[in-house]
């Protein structure tokens, strides 16, 4: 786990490494642990290391392997890496490291573009041949690990995350007004390859691109999970094959030559990880909770389900309590430490978390993606027996934090597009074959955008700002292929991830698995009230916010009216929603 940076010349000129050299600081929480640059010709690449796998130099990146002429730089980790380590020797590859940077050199070398179908991880990485100048960029099947390119004339600048990009300089940082409609309308997220700024798009999941030396560059997606039906699977099979599948792939998500512990919330996600790894023998194990003080009339913490959980598996647990004292000096560390505006309240819960959690270990696994691919969410069984052609009215009523039509109340008059983007998008999306019910389109569009670009946006963000790796189990790929053919009725039984909660029954407490869904209490930004609540009427007021002046001051002054009150269709503080996004803005120049 590691950031990674580079540029791309093909105007005839010497790539730049004094700008990569100026991505490395924004890389360096993500890879504390060195520091890399290589040049030649037109590409310049540029790497922090964090070490997980071969702790020695020999794993060190950008990795040369001049035999080959081939230079690689990676973010991320390849799980099965040392079975395709053993099969590479079986072609004669030789090997000078013990890292799965080096075998991914290899695999290329052996496969081409197609070594991404070899690989079982989560992974973003640039690698070059030396010989012809083509470049590859990849990004893993879910986009769990993140790359951002910055795209000028004659140059292509990729990072880690969208402030390396800034930090190289010459970037265009107006505002990309249809990932302003997204962002007001699609839950705060922008699809790939947008970002909220015009200058900075993003490799979509599954994607791999290849850049010759003139610049043309052909993209393919090579993976997808098809969301239609097993008929050679009973229904009553189901939970066993999810529970084997669940059981392998948190397995494979303990490799490292460092410890492994577990961010353990209290709900069925992360306890059924704790019982499982419990199940196959792991002695030891570290679990961390965290909680805040209780605000606005709602509890901060679920300390009563993650206690459970570690008393019955005998976990080395420790809960982490947040006062009001380290509340509120995280929030502009949260918002900094965001490649993108990302509006859940869970962003301050990850980063509190993260920074804890690291003084610790430096890998925890985390149970993030279940509610993506097993119907975890409130806006699933309002579809179920939807006619497909009523879907996408049927999501967006569900699921949008406000209609089109109130944008024009809301946003200046130069902000607004006619078009209603993010209908169209999700129209486009379920449009697709793959996809055999309602539930199943829902399914598959929160797992390929709303999944990648906030959730696990989330976790990657706040967890590799403290230098710690996290693994996402649920999001192994073939276990999400496995749920994706799952018949939505199974997933939605029990009041959500019913298949799961069967798989679990008998090996995770039933406390937790009858609970009602949680989720990381954050009262101090559900609930806005004294000085968080002046921070955002400052973030609203400041004269970068006023000459900007993406919102109308009368629907900014209602909000303050009445700070909490005015709520999106799922639940966020619309005030917070506005007041995020000028942060974050603020925060990065723009």
């Amino acid at each position: 786990m590691c950031g990674i940076a580079g540029e791309l010349r093909y105007d005839g000129h010497l790539a730049d490494e004094e700008a990569v050299r100026r991505m490395l600081p924004c890389l360096e929480s993500r890879g504390p642990d060195g520091e890399g640059l290589w040049a030649r010709g037109p590409v310049a690449l540029g790497h922090r290391r964090l070490k997980i796998i071969d702790l020695s130099e020999a794993g060190q990146q950008p990795m040369i392997d001049e035999e080959l002429g081939l230079s690689l730089v990676f973010n991320g980790c390849i799980y099965n890496y040392k079975q395709l380590r053993d099969e590479l020797r079986g072609y004669g590859y030789t090997f000078f490291s013990t890292s799965d940077t080096e075998v991914i050199i290899k695999a290329y070398h052996r496969w081409g573009a197609d070594c991404v179908q070899h690989f079982l991880g989560m992974f973003a990485f640039a690698i070059v041949e030396h010989h012809t100048g083509t470049v590859m960029l990849a990004r893993d099947r879910l986009g769990i690990k993140p790359l951002y390119l910055a795209e000028s004339p004659g140059r292509l600048r990729f990072a880690s995350t969208l402030p390396a990009l800034l930090a190289a300089g010459d970037v265009d940082k107006s505002i990309d007004k249809v990932a302003l409609q997204h962002y007001m309308t699609f839950h705060s997220v922008v699809p790939a390859p947008r970002t909220i700024i015009n200058g900075v798009r993003k490799l979509p999941p599954a994607t791999v691109r290849i850049i010759r030396t003139d610049g043309t560059a052909t993209d393919r997606v090579y993976w997808e999970a098809s969301h239609t039906r097993r008929p050679d699977i009973a229904d009553a099979e189901w939970p066993e094959l999810i529970h084997e599948k669940l059981k392998i792939a948190v397995e494979r998500r303990m490799v490292a030559d460092v410890p492994v512990g577990v961010l353990l919330s209290g709900g069925i996600d992360s306890s059924y990880i704790v019982a499982l790894l419990a199940e196959q023998g792991q002695k030891g194990l570290t679990t961390f909770s965290i909680g805040f003080e209780a605000g606005g009339g709602e509890q901060g913490d679920e300390f009563a389900y993650s206690d459970i959980v570690a008393k019955q598996f005998d976990t080395t647990h420790h809960q982490i309590r947040i006062g009001r004292d380290r509340f509120l000096p995280a929030v502009d560390r949260t918002v900094a430490a965001m490649s993108e505006p990302m509006v859940s309240h869970d962003c301050i819960a990850f980063n509190l978390l993260s920074e804890d959690v690291s003084k610790s270990v430096k890998v925890v696994q985390s149970g993030q993606g279940a509610d993506e691919i097993l119907a975890g969410y409130s806006w699933y069984p309002p579809l179920a027996g939807v006619p497909y052609g009523e879907a996408v009215d049927a999501y967006g009523k569900e699921f949008f934090d406000r209609p089109h039509s109130k944008l024009a109340q809301q946003l200046n008059a130069e902000w607004l597009i006619d078009a209603d983007v993010s209908r169209e998008f999700v129209a486009a999306s379920f449009g697709r074959p793959g996809a055999d019910t309602a539930v199943d389109a829902a399914l598959r569009l929160d797992s390929q955008v709303m999944l990648v670009d906030d959730p696990v946006k989330r976790v990657d963000n706040m967890t590799m700002a403290w230098g710690l790796e996290a693994r996402v189990p649920f999001l192994d790929h073939e276990l999400v292929e496995l749920a994706a053919a799952c018949p939505p009725a199974l997933k939605l039984a029990h009041g959500g991830k019913g298949v799961l909660k069967e798989a679990a029954r008998g090996v995770v407490p039933d406390e937790v698995i009858d609970r009602t869904k949680g989720y990381f209490p954050v009262p101090g930004i559900r609930h806005l009230e004294g000085t968080m609540l002046e921070k955002v009427r400052d973030a609203l007021s400041a004269p970068a916010a006023r000459e900007r002046g993406l919102f109308r001051p009368e629907y900014v002054d209602f909000l303050l009216a009445d700070p909490n009150t005015p709520r999106t269709t799922l639940g966020a503080n619309q005030l917070w929603q506005l007041a995020l996004l000028e942060m974050w803005l603020q925060d990065k120049g723009i």
